[in-house]
């Protein structure tokens, strides 16, 4: 279970360029939900992940993960607990290193560093098997430097990398977005296989409409740093994307309504 309890972070405090992405937001997440955060630019919803991950400190508020205390825990010790893709697909993995190499990284992850002892014979086996349920033909190219492959065949590695020890919490942060339409479709028929299969806690976020419409038991969607809709159940099935893209237009005609008895009230009192 996630429990992310009454958060906030300001960037760039007191200055000119000031922003407040995280605003006392609280927000729990049960064993192995898969929720779904979509939100405008600049809503918080990355900023939301990236304060679960430990990129920064938080300005107030505290974080539980499994029961731990973990608001005090630099990004690197959280990683043992947390499997992250990222937008990029060629971020979360070593394009210097082969497939092999990075997959040996993922299996110690959060333990001692050191590679040449998890590359034997066996382990090989063990990586051509779990990397042939990708069905991409990379269990055969083992020693091929990651860097030189495909957007799509480097996020479905990162993917599995993510998940490999079956982690507390995966966080998925755009994780198609950089990627054709082809290859963003292989993705999520992976990411929704490899969670209902292995039950993973899961917090996604997500521009596209469809995927939030489609993915997740329950959907949140976040404006100025606040979670504003929180859609579980039978609501939550009952959401398609035009549903939500009304839910955002509304929000839109709110803020013009309310901009505008801002300058109305300010011209009266002027």
């Amino acid at each position: 279970m996630l429990e992310i309890i009454r958060c906030s972070k300001t960037f760039q405090k007191g200055t000119a360029n000031e922003v407040r992405p995280l605003r006392d937001v609280s927000l729990t997440v049960g064993e192995g939900a898969f929720v779904v955060v979509i939100g405008t630019n600049g809503s918080g919803k990355s900023t939301l992940l990236n304060a679960v991950a430990g990129t920064f400190p938080l300005d107030e508020g505290r974080i539980r993960l499994g029961g731990r205390e973990i608001t005090k825990w630099p990004e690197h010790r959280r990683a043992a607990l947390i499997g992250r893709v990222f937008q990029n697909p060629f971020s979360g993995t070593a394009p210097g290193m082969t497939i092999a190499e990075n997959l040996a990284m993922a299996v110690r992850r959060g333990r001692f560093p050191g590679l040449g002892w998890a590359l034997d014979r066996r382990t090989l086996e063990t990586f051509r098997e779990r990397v042939s349920t990708l069905h991409m033909g990379l269990e055969d190219r083992l020693d091929t430097e990651i860097g030189g492959l495909s957007g799509g065949q480097r996020q479905a590695l990162t993917l599995l990398m993510a998940t490999w020890q079956r982690p507390d919490l995966l966080l998925l942060d755009e994780h198609t977005a950089a990627l054709d339409p082809r290859s963003a479709d292989r993705i999520i028929h992976m990411t929704r296989e490899i969670v209902t299969r292995e039950k993973l806690t899961t917090l996604m976020v997500t521009h596209s409409m469809t995927q939030a419409a489609n993915l997740g038991d329950r959907l949140i969607m976040m404006h100025k740093g606040e979670i504003i809709r929180d859609f579980s159940g039978a609501e939550k099935q009952r959401q398609r994307a035009a549903n939500l893209l009304a839910h955002f237009d509304e929000v839109r005609r709110r803020e013009l309504l309310d901009q505008g008895a801002a300058d109305l009230l300010k011209e009266m009192y002027v």
